[in-house]
């Protein structure tokens, strides 16, 4: 790539960027490998892999916040009429997310953009998958507060990073210095699930800590899972 494309001035704009921002890189090579034809294919691939990513992240975001959230958490027993209603309506919203975030990093390297993706993941997701498989004296309360302190963590800290703060918003220091935070979002979740459900000193607490064990148990030797919970 950096002989056929780096060094060619036909893959350069005026300024001698890569035409088309780094994520180009591949498409620019299979133009300079294979001509028009593998470039053709090339792109064709590209596309088809991006719509059904969108597509794919569309269709689930849309089912958990219409099942899972507004079906069993804010309107429990909710029509199947109304959980589509719910989700058509998601699908405009995450869609309208997702083209203002495309044109704000519009140029950022698609490498970066995983990371950062895993980064703010591993904020929320890590530590409560865990701490529920191995700490016997996780609550619910300890792990929804947890995971909320992770993932604003995770947020703010990008948004305050050299990335967004200086390339995309233009100020001209970073106040947070680091590109990803995921070393210190993950710390503040682990730190949040532990003081949260060590201060929890309600009935649901107690239970929930009583039934580790059994839990523990079932899922290192998966007795008492020969038939799915009904839901």
């Amino acid at each position: 790539a950096i002989m056929l494309v780096g060094a060619n001035p036909e893959y350069k704009d005026a300024a001698g960027h890569l035409i088309g921002g780094n994520n180009m890189a591949a498409v620019h090579l299979a133009n300079a490998v294979g001509g028009n034809l593998f470039l053709g294919f090339i792109s064709a691939v590209a596309f088809a892999t991006i719509l059904a990513v969108v597509a794919g992240l569309t269709l689930a975001g849309a089912s958990a916040v219409s099942h899972d959230l507004y079906a069993n958490v804010f309107k429990k027993g909710a029509t199947e009429r109304e959980e589509l209603r719910v989700s058509k309506i998601t699908v405009l919203i995450l869609g309208v997310i997702a083209i203002i975030l495309g044109v704000l990093f519009e140029n950022q390297n698609i490498a970066f953009m995983v990371g950062l993706a895993f980064a703010i993941a591993a904020s929320c997701n890590f530590p409560i998958i865990l701490l529920s498989m191995y700490w016997s004296k996780l609550t619910t309360r300890g792990a929804m507060m947890g995971g909320w302190l992770g993932l604003i963590t995770a947020v703010v800290l990008m948004i305050l990073g050299p990335t967004i703060w200086v390339q995309i918003l233009g100020h001209e220091k970073a106040i947070f210095p680091y590109e990803y935070p995921a070393l210190f979002s993950i710390s503040v979740a682990f730190l949040g699930i532990w003081f949260f459900s060590a201060t929890d000193n309600s009935a649901e607490g107690a239970r929930e800590r009583e039934l580790f064990r059994a839990q523990f148990i079932r899922s290192q030797t998966g007795f008492g899972v020969e038939q799915g919970r009904a839901h």
